[in-house]
């Protein structure tokens, strides 16, 4: 496998006029067109016939995570607004879920908006009136690190949850390149309609075009599904601008993924392995390189022992498996079936007696890698030069820009609120890794 480190950025580049650039949904979810990518082979429909071009012998893998009303506006004493961005729990807290259900106070990561104007120390309060409830917000300035600032923020009454403070409070966060306000009405369409877990401060957005009816025809059609969960970070929108791809840091976002989820993969490792959305994508394979790395660590009594420790004082159990940005492509050389990988994950947790693994990945996909799970990818259109399109590249290959050239050249949407592509993947191993499905090489 290839290390992409030497990559030019302007190499994944394409021109989007402001105009393709969807600023609103339509009417209809499934109502989206749909570009589908096979071997070279370029077709369209609209997502409500996506079932049509699924095998029967698929599992479509879904991020149900939900996104948080993570905007907070805040107006001083003297007149001036300080807008306050959630962004993440900070990390006394053990994972986002936990951090989300605190109640009375919270401290959180954020990106403030007027921080000229708020000097440390300095109180900020917050009234609102939710129905029969009167809420007070306070945020306080604790301390400036360097991409972001840590904010205690404190309220009454004490015994709503973080969640449930920022539904009533807080403002979903449009992405950057949408320019308008959100509405009422992106509350709902911002989010898929399976969205369970709060977390996210940005929606997996190729799930949005899919509707009850569209899972209707997918069980119809024996099409299995699954849910897994992978909180996105405001660093899924940050630009790459480093010439170079080992200038770039990636973004580590939570994930959240049952035994019985993992279980699922593993019973449809021979069958068509398909992402909804390049988080759920990056979620998967990233599983295969923690059971990779859990299987590096097998057998030994003291690392059995170090697990049933850990499990009975309820210490974090994510280190261990956390994935960093590079170390997919330094563990390439040592490569193992992804049957024996899931299959270590697994007994790494059995032996934790954990049922949901809660960890993060910072896993970067870009041209050179070869996937180990994942066979086809279901996703809207991305920005030039992001790491987002890296990851289209490293899946067909050189064809992301015949993909790309057609979506612009037939009235394809996008973006968040756009149109998306199923697209099957060039650059896949197969269960037993002895050899690379058809397609071209990234």
């Amino acid at each position: 496998m290839k290390d992409p480190r030497t990559l030019n950025i302007l190499d994944y580049t394409y021109t989007l006029p402001e105009e393709r650039i969807a600023a609103f949904p339509l009417a209809e979810r499934d109502a989206s067109k749909l570009l589908i990518y096979d071997k070279g082979r370029i077709t369209e429909d609209t997502y409500r016939n996506i079932a049509q071009h699924i095998p029967n012998d698929s599992l479509l893998v879904f991020n149900n995570t939900k996104v948080v009303e993570a905007r907070l506006l805040f107006q001083k004493p003297t007149g001036g607004q300080v807008e306050i961005f959630c962004l993440e729990p900070h990390e006394q807290y053990t994972d986002i879920t936990s951090a989300m259900l605190q109640t009375g106070k919270v401290y959180w990561h954020c990106l403030v908006g007027g921080a000229s104007k708020w000097k440390p120390g300095q109180l900020l309060e917050k009234h609102i009136q939710s129905g029969k409830e009167e809420i007070l917000l306070r945020a306080s300035y604790i301390e400036k690190r360097r991409e972001s600032f840590i904010i205690e923020l404190s309220w009454t009454p004490a015994s709503l949850s973080f969640a449930e403070l920022l539904h009533k409070a807080g403002a979903i966060p449009l992405p950057p390149y949408i320019k308008r306000k959100a509405e009422q009405s992106d509350s709902e369409r911002y989010q898929t309609v399976y969205a369970r877990q709060d977390g996210s401060v940005a929606a997996p957005t190729a799930g949005l075009h899919f509707t009850d009816s569209v899972f209707q025809s997918f069980a119809e059609k024996n099409i299995a599904t699954e849910f897994l969960t992978l909180h996105v970070g405001a660093g899924t929108f940050k630009p790459v601008k480093a010439e170079r791809m080992e200038g770039h840091e990636m973004h580590a976002e939570w994930m959240d993924v049952s035994a019985a989820a993992i279980k699922n993969l593993l019973a449809n490792l021979d069958g068509r392995i398909v992402a909804v959305g390049t988080t759920s994508l990056r979620t998967i394979e990233s599983l295969y390189w923690m059971g990779r790395k859990a299987a590096s660590h097998e057998p030994t009594f003291a690392n059995a022992m170090a697990g049933k420790l850990r499990a009975a004082s309820r210490e974090p159990q994510r280190d261990i498996l956390e994935i960093n940005q590079w170390e997919v492509y330094e563990l390439a050389n040592s490569d193992i079936p992804a049957r024996e990988a899931l299959e270590a994950l697994l007994r790494w947790m059995e032996e934790r007696k954990l049922d949901r693994l809660l960890t993060r990945t910072q896993i970067l996909i870009a041209p050179g890698y070869r996937f180990r799970i994942v066979k086809g990818l279901i996703t809207n259109f991305h920005q030039p030069q992001s790491t987002l399109l890296l990851l289209v590249a490293a899946l067909i290959g050189d064809d992301w820009r015949k993909v790309y050239a057609y979506a612009l050249e037939n009235g394809f949407r996008f973006l968040s609120y756009g149109d998306g592509g199923l697209l099957w993947g060039n650059n896949i191993y197969t269960a037993d890794k002895k050899h690379i499905t058809s397609g071209p090489a990234a």
